[in-house]
């Protein structure tokens, strides 16, 4: 599952399309069944035991009312780019979920971006979209009901990267760093391999290392090459989020291997060399 959050924005309108695969019109019909999870005080704006049917544009207008009923709040800076856009992907190759289970993901990660906080009443309105197979748009209004801005975590993208792994193992996806890990060999170190561990873990550093620099880059590009219009676009930021998933996966090897070394075994290539010696001796 790959999550991505989007820049900000003065409007639902741009990121319901983006989760809809399709501008949000006014001649749109019902779209109830594609909004699979919502803010619990959604339930104030219906009858009781009324479900909220509503058109794209509804839903859209649902969500820009905050704007217009606190004109004056702002988030940090002045900023009043209020909408929060969510996007995540499941793994192409990964099995259909349930409409319960699209659900518990999207809370899950809306408690993850802090746009949630369970039993809090005054919180931000938000509502997660099922428009397109495999893919999850959640989007919120980071202006409260009590007219607040929002506080959320100070590294967002992380903690809903981190829920998202723990999301994968517990629904049984296939995860990002999908593949098969060679087994190391337990060998006698060198006196080298503390440094050479340590040059692997900043590697693959998550906050520092140059390959989530490097993923961070192309899945932005995917993004951006994603809204663009055109038929190839679609398939362009896909190769360019398999490549993403790719650099992922190599992220989660090389740690794999620095635990290896700290922990006093040697990793697989140097066993390899090793055997491919000894083999060379006995044939000579």
């Amino acid at each position: 599952m790959i999550p991505r959050v989007s820049e900000r924005t003065h409007t639902p309108h741009g990121p319901l399309g983006e989760a809809l695969g399709r501008p949000v019109t006014p001649e749109e019909g019902l779209t109830e069944h594609k909004v699979i999870a919502h803010w619990p005080g959604l339930d104030a704006y219906t009858l009781d035991g009324e479900q909220a049917e509503w058109t794209p544009l509804q839903w859209a207008e649902h969500l820009e009312d905050p704007l217009l009923a606190h004109p004056f709040t702002a988030g940090p800076g002045g900023d009043r780019r209020a909408v929060f856009h969510l996007d995540a992907r499941l793994h192409p190759d990964d099995r259909d979920l349930s409409v319960a289970e699209w659900a518990e993901v999207a809370h899950r990660l809306a408690r993850a971006a802090g746009v949630e906080t369970p039993g809090d009443e005054d919180g931000c309105s938000w509502i997660a979209v099922q428009g397109q197979p495999g893919r999850l748009d959640l989007i919120a209004n980071l202006i409260r009901l009590d007219g607040t801005w929002q506080q959320q975590p100070s590294n967002p993208l992380r903690r809903i990267s981190d829920e998202a792994r723990r999301i994968e193992q517990d629904l049984r996806l296939i995860p990002v760093s999908a593949g098969p890990r060679q087994s190391a060999v337990a060998q006698p170190v060198p006196a080298a391999s503390t440094q050479l561990a340590a040059v692997l873990a900043q590697l693959a550093n998550e906050h520092s290392g140059p390959l989530a620099a490097a993923r961070g880059l192309v899945e932005h590009a995917a993004h951006r090459i994603d809204r663009r219009p055109g038929s190839a676009s679609p398939s362009a930021a896909r190769g360019l989020e398999l490549i993403a998933l790719r650099l992922h996966g190599i992220q989660h090897d090389l740690t794999a291997a620095a635990t290896d070394l700290n922990a006093g075994l040697r990793p697989p290539v140097v066993a390899a060399s090793a055997a491919a010696r000894h083999t060379t001796r006995r044939t000579l």
